[in-house]
């Protein structure tokens, strides 16, 4: 049996969830969507969904706005597949966001570029090329 990828989900926390889905729509090219709550937890958290294909590779994830629970500083980097990253780089401070560090090699892995989102967290763009 092949080897599973070890994520299958990430949340990112935000602030404001209009805000934050406007930026990663606007930098990613996607369209994300509005996850219906369990009825106990409605009021206390929001989350909206970035686009899955439940057969494809990889993990996808949610935008996340839950009471007491805030968004920036935590430790964990999710990294966004790109075919080349340098082109959402150029459209993360037109959508409010921040470069920290422009896209560069990390040898036959490929490049990458870190960013900060309008939340103040922290993400990575991937490509080959």
């Amino acid at each position: 049996m092949a080897a599973n990828n070890p994520v299958v989900w990430f949340e990112i926390y935000v602030n404001e969830m209009e805000r934050a889905q406007d930026f990663y729509e606007a930098v990613l090219k996607i369209k994300c969507s509005k996850l219906p709550m369990p009825q106990e937890i409605q009021g206390n958290m929001t989350m909206v969904t970035f686009p899955m294909n439940m057969n494809g590779s990889g993990a996808s994830g949610a935008l996340v706005q839950m009471d007491d629970f805030k968004a920036g500083g935590n430790s964990t980097v999710v990294y966004f597949h790109c075919d080349d990253c340098v082109v959402e780089e150029n459209r993360v401070e037109k959508a409010g966001g921040k470069v920290f560090q422009g896209k560069h090699s990390i040898g036959e892995y490929g490049f990458i570029s870190l960013a900060y989102d309008t939340e103040g967290n922290m993400f990575g763009l991937h490509s080959m090329s």
